[in-house]
């Protein structure tokens, strides 16, 4: 007993002395003294989330099904067979999670708005007044703390109704209809709201929505993968191009009916991975560029500059739909901001030139790459408990600089960042969510380092997450390092407030700064919401010192 409690004394104290030291080397320079804060006065801290992960009230106040609604309920499509019906309550909660957030000393909060919320049936039935009222109060309640709110139109979302009349994404329709919502929350929310993303990670949702199918609407065809519908060759390409279309439609919208009176700014969110060439070869160093163009400047270049990258347009021709005049016009609206959702790094090869094995990327669809975490037996990071995450610190620099240079510097912000973890409670989740919605859903039933779910982890454990720590601290020194050479970042998200849903992978990884129990919905500060407090503080009282001088 007393052998148990000196370990765990000396356990507790020796992460607390590593976390002291990680603090003390972000604000100490080089020269031994005190730095200022690289960060812009203006900086926005904050956390991210999004509606699907955190609001749960599935049915609640009039909300419709989406896609998210239906795809959970067909077995085998989530790790651990749950759903997003509860998931963190925040729809209940929010006012509890904002004094979370006052506590961490932010200054601005990312969420998502759930479409299916406030139009049920998309433009094909009423406005739901009670998603209108619900999110007024929501953006109300968070002002007060001084919180400004970063709000993403769609993460991953879509009504139900709009899937199963005209297939979402890839129809042209979609277009209307996206505009049609974003023309609502402009209208009713804008006053408040001075940041909009219109999507978040539209390449991961074609990807995995269209050519995998391991996301809804489970679409995909040959070697991609295994489902009913599909054809992971040319429905990407679809519905990407209706995704920019609606983009476009979106600030179009906002530039000539909203921005002015408003005063705010609309951009969109990219998913993004640094990439090393495999070899120093002329043939890996080529093959990064065409990586980049498949995945993230399929969709910013368009934006940006209306076109698609060269690199696609020379290997896939007419599989690109064309941009009509009409289309080109809209998309000259741009945006004003690029979200850069930023994890992990990895190794790329060429398969153009060269013969590879197959795998991730070695597809003409895909740009004839292989990307891979290995050289020569060695991971490009500290591997971590889900297989696509390494720890690979300058890859931040790496990307936002990158970012900055192909993209004339237009203002960025890092609206996600952290380290995923496994995490404890896999056997008691199922039937305490169960308790949980009977007795405080009422609405009915429907028949960064993640923490990965692991039985022998107990809560202290959890809640000590040194290595959360460890990889926000240096993901945000080598952010640090990017604005100090002039990119123009103007925020950082970290992922997320709370553990939550997180897709596939159902509870069992941990994301949160704060500990969720999925039994009684308790929230729990971890380690990691402790030092993220004191960087926000120090970092902020150092721009207030700055103007106050």
């Amino acid at each position: 007993m007393e052998l148990s409690m000196a370990y765990h004394v000396f356990f507790v104290f020796g992460m607390c002395f590593s976390v002291l030291v990680v603090s003390c080397n972000t604000i100490i320079s080089e020269k031994g003294g005190l730095n200022s804060s690289p960060f812009p006065r203006n900086f926005l801290f904050g956390t991210a989330s999004s509606s699907y992960q955190f609001e749960g009230a599935f049915l609640t106040d009039g909300k419709g099904l989406n896609n998210w609604d239906n795809f959970t309920r067909k077995p085998g499509n989530i790790l651990d067979g749950s759903n997003g019906d509860i998931a963190v309550d925040h729809y209940h909660r929010y006012l509890e999670d904002f004094d979370l957030m006052n506590y961490l000393g932010v200054n601005s909060y990312r969420f998502s708005i759930s479409w299916a919320r406030i139009l049920p049936k998309g433009r094909f039935g009423a406005v739901n007044w009670a998603g209108i009222d619900h999110y007024n109060k929501f953006i109300n309640a968070l002002l007060l703390k001084g919180i400004q709110p970063f709000v993403t139109l769609t993460h991953y979302d879509i009504p139900l109704e709009l899937e199963d009349r005209y297939g979402a994404w890839l129809s042209p329709k979609v277009q209307e209809d996206f505009e049609y919502y974003a023309d609502i929350c402009f209208k009713y929310f804008g006053d408040r709201v001075k940041y909009w993303a219109t999507f978040n990670e539209p390449n991961v949702l074609v990807i995995r929505g269209y050519r995998s199918g391991i996301y809804p609407p489970s679409h995909c065809s040959g070697l991609f993968g295994n489902c009913t519908h599909g054809n992971s060759e040319r429905e990407p390409f679809i519905a990407a191009h209706n995704i920019i279309l609606s983009h476009a439609a979106a600030v179009t919208i906002y530039r000539t009916k909203y921005q002015k009176e408003q005063g705010g700014s609309i951009g969109i969110v990219m998913n993004t991975m640094w990439l090393e060439p495999l070899s120093n070869s002329l043939e890996d160093k080529l093959a990064i560029e065409r990586a980049q163009a498949f995945y993230m400047n399929w969709f910013l270049d368009p934006i940006v500059f209306g076109k698609y990258p060269t690199e696609m347009l020379e290997i896939l021709g007419s599989t690109l739909p064309v941009f009509l005049k009409y289309d080109l016009a809209r998309l000259k609206n741009g945006l004003d901001f690029i979200g850069i959702n930023h994890y992990s790094s990895f190794f790329i090869k060429d398969c153009f030139f060269s013969v590879c094995k197959p795998g991730p990327g070695n597809s003409r669809t895909e740009g004839f790459i292989l990307r891979t975490a290995e050289k020569n037996g060695i991971f490009i990071g500290e591997p971590t408990d889900v297989e696509w995450l390494y720890v690979y610190p300058q890859g931040m620099n790496k990307i936002v600089t990158y970012i900055k240079e192909r993209f004339h510097n237009i203002p960025m912000y890092i609206t996600e960042n952290g380290e995923m973890k496994h995490g404890h409670q896999t056997i008691a989740l199922t039937f305490g969510r169960m308790f949980y919605q009977i007795h405080q859903c009422d609405c009915g039933l429907l028949t960064g380092l993640g923490e990965k779910d692991n039985s022998n982890s107990s809560i202290d454990v959890q809640l000590n997450d040194v290595k959360r720590v460890k990889y926000m601290s240096s993901y945000l020194d080598a952010l640090a390092a990017a604005v100090r050479k002039g990119a123009d970042v103007r925020g950082y998200f970290a992922w997320s407030l709370l553990d939550n849903f997180e897709w596939n992978d159902g509870y069992t990884i941990r994301f949160g700064l704060h500990h969720v129990d999925y039994a009684t919905l308790n929230r729990t500060r971890k380690l990691s919401a402790t030092w993220y407090k004191q960087f926000v503080a120090k970092h902020t009282a150092s721009k207030s010192s700055i103007a106050s001088a």
